[in-house]
């Protein structure tokens, strides 16, 4: 959990709305790739933590028996509920919950993923509980973006979204330092996953890293979307600046391109696999 910062129930509040079309999605082959990696064959069951608005657990459904997503925000659930029937999935089920709440009776699991999410949780307690819930030799998998890749040399053929402009408006209406629900995250979110995965007992690390590079064109509406889905600029958090805010990133978004359309780079994915020791109960 980040230092000196507790959770609270408004971290994404009011951002599920936004989610599909603000965020940028995960890398084309990202389910294959770990239903390959993992030998997944429509067997067993699949715990999503944190599953927000079912992004990643409605890939992933075809290869488990069941899958079920955790989340602490019920719009976000709620959303996932609707993704699910829009794509006719049928074996997902959606649980109010914190990590913190785990094992909360759901059962093992064959995998447990984490897709950006796992730094704000009490990772050494969620961890611990997590390699309990998962079967001999089950799989914890973290996701995210991979931040660490060369930059791709080729330009894209419209203006990129102004992202340090939109980062400055940001801390003019809501201070120098990141909000988070209630709270702010002086020293940023946590990484080194490793070293918590280590303590817990998990061994068998595997990396992957799935290809993206694709150019997605953007409108000014989608990176609005995309500023509202983010816990540090939560639609909540303006409070009754909320028009002006908009009204001000709007006026940054013509500046930059005036007819309102720009175009990024897709991001690869990266997966982290670390397995429960086999033999272990």
């Amino acid at each position: 959990m980040p230092d000196g910062w507790e959770w609270d129930s408004t971290l994404f509040q009011g951002c599920a709305s936004y989610y599909e079309r603000g965020r940028l999605p995960y890398a084309p082959g990202l389910a294959e790739t770990l239903a390959a990696a993992l030998g997944l064959d429509g067997r067993g069951r699949l715990l999503d933590v944190g599953c927000g608005p079912g992004t990643v657990i409605l890939a992933l459904a075809r290869f488990f028996a069941e899958v079920i997503g955790v989340d602490p925000d019920e719009d976000m659930l709620a959303e996932a509920a609707r993704q699910a029937g829009r794509r006719g999935v049928t074996n997902a089920r959606w649980v109010a919950a914190r990590a913190e709440d785990l094992p909360a009776g759901l059962g093992t699991f064959r995998v447990v993923v984490f897709a950006q999410s796992f730094h704000w949780t009490d990772r050494d307690r969620v961890a611990a509980t997590v390699r309990d819930m998962l079967e001999p030799g089950g799989a914890f998998v973290h996701i995210s973006d991979f931040k660490n890749a060369p930059a791709d040399p080729a330009p894209v053929p419209l203006p990129a979204p102004p992202y340090a402009e939109i980062g400055e408006l940001v801390r003019r209406y809501l201070g120098p330092v990141r909000r988070a629900g209630q709270g702010t995250l002086v020293n940023g979110t946590p990484d080194r996953e490793d070293l918590v995965l280590a303590r817990a007992g998990f061994e068998g690390f595997e990396r992957h890293v799935v290809p993206a590079g694709a150019v997605a064109d953007r409108t000014a509406d989608d990176v609005v979307a995309w500023v509202f889905s983010q816990s540090g600029s939560a639609p909540h958090l303006f409070g009754d600046r909320l028009t002006d805010f908009e009204r001000d990133l709007r006026a940054v978004l013509r500046r930059t391109s005036p007819d309102g359309h720009f175009a990024e780079r897709l991001p690869a994915t990266e997966i982290m696999i670390w397995h429960k020791p086999h033999g272990v109960r």
